[in-house]
């Protein structure tokens, strides 16, 4: 039944009268966001290619020192396009040419700085355990194929890219890691980050094939902004997100591949929720569609043995630091999300809420240096026992 509903606003607007539905989007979404008048050539294009284009604008408070910092974002979530048995190389070029045909469209909707969804070179085979052939999969992140295509776009398009790849650390062993490369509208490979939490629940045996990152929390500078990429399980990580904040992220990309029935609850909240507490703008991206392996695997939960991970439901969204959001894209197919953001809107909140003034780290860092200490011991409070108990 899941797999079968295009949105969670679908349903809303079709059963909802109209004015009760702008009550429940305010709670869902907070303040209305103005759409984008996106290019007539935008739209056609999506259509043809069956991909669900959305466009919204968050609109800062006009400041008289200050000019606007506008910035158009674009998130992509798509499905893959070959089968898991069709050989590791024509995989990939399939999704190499549907990327090059979103990121022409993002082009016409004047977009600067777009982000692909985790792993997006290759299907989620993490599920599986097996090394082969989802290994092949792993290429450099300074040179490999999938660098190179994305300096060749950046460059065409004058855009800042953010490619998250399965990495082959060449230089060290050979190593996989799981990695967001960013490419400046220059085409200049500016740098990478890890993902910095790895999980081991469900059929996610991601363990298998890499482990945590050591590159901590970087922030890229580009020439619209700061930018920052927390890799999919690191958005259960408060403390994530607080990181690439007190670095100076201005926006922070969440490249993720979950499914239904492990996370869609959870989904709408935890990058809206980091965007308010971090007053910053996050991006949260999920692929679509349902994979299927040629080998059944199983994952230690007592299920029966399968040959899918579940459903990928898309939904992705973008939400802002004064607790607004977009509508998520459609759970079913490929889709576009463009955001015209003015990163003024993140220092007017810290303004209003003074959660920077107020947060206290050096409380949280002594906490914190005495909790990972060996002989800590939790701070907690008991009631005293009485020196003569009560008789039986």
């Amino acid at each position: 039944m899941a797999e079968k509903i295009e949105s969670l606003e679908s349903i809303l607007e079709k059963h909802i009268p109209e004015d009760d539905l702008r009550y429940v989007r305010r709670v869902l979404y907070g303040k209305e966001l103005r759409p984008l008048d996106l290019s007539d050539e935008a739209k056609s294009a999506a259509l043809e290619s069956n991909i669900d284009l959305k466009g919204f604008a968050f609109e800062a408070e006009p400041e008289d020192i200050r000019p606007p910092r506008l910035v158009r974002v674009g998130l992509v979530q798509n499905a893959i396009i070959a089968p898991t048995d069709a050989p590791v190389s024509k995989q990939r070029e399939e999704l190499h040419n549907r990327i090059r045909k979103i990121v022409s469209i993002a082009a016409q909707c004047k977009v600067n700085i777009i982000c692909f969804q985790e792993a997006w070179t290759m299907p989620f085979a993490f599920c599986t355990r097996e090394k082969s052939p989802w290994c092949e999969f792993a290429e450099s992140a300074e040179d490999g194929p999938t660098t190179k295509l994305c300096e060749e776009l950046a460059i065409k398009h004058n855009m800042v890219i953010i490619s998250p790849i399965l990495e082959r650390d060449e230089a060290h062993g050979d190593v996989l890691w799981n990695t967001a490369v960013v490419i400046s509208n220059s085409g200049t490979f500016m740098g990478k980050t890890r993902k910095n939490h790895i999980p081991r629940v469900g059929d996610f045996n991601e363990s298998t094939y890499y482990m945590e990152s050591e590159l901590g929390h970087p922030v890229f500078q580009t020439c619209w902004g700061k930018i920052a990429v927390n890799i999919c399980y690191g958005r259960h990580h408060p403390q994530n997100w607080m990181m690439y904040g007190i670095n100076g992220a201005e926006i922070v990309f969440n490249p993720s591949a979950t499914v239904g029935d492990l996370s869609e609850p959870m989904w709408p909240i935890e990058a809206r929720s980091a965007a308010i507490a971090n007053n910053y703008f996050t991006c949260a991206i999920n692929r679509v569609g349902t994979e299927t392996f040629p080998n059944e695997f199983t994952s230690g939960d007592k299920k029966n043995a399968h040959k899918d991970f579940g459903h990928f439901y898309g939904s992705s969204y973008i939400a802002g630091p004064d607790g607004s959001r977009t509508p998520g894209l459609s759970r079913l197919k490929d889709g576009l999300l463009v955001a015209e953001m003015d990163l003024n809107l993140n220092r007017q909140m810290k303004d209003k809420w003074g959660f920077k003034m107020t947060q206290r780290l050096h409380l949280y860092s002594d906490s914190l240096y005495w909790a990972v200490q060996p002989d800590y011991v939790p701070f907690v409070y008991t009631e005293p026992l009485p020196a003569n108990p009560p008789a039986q």
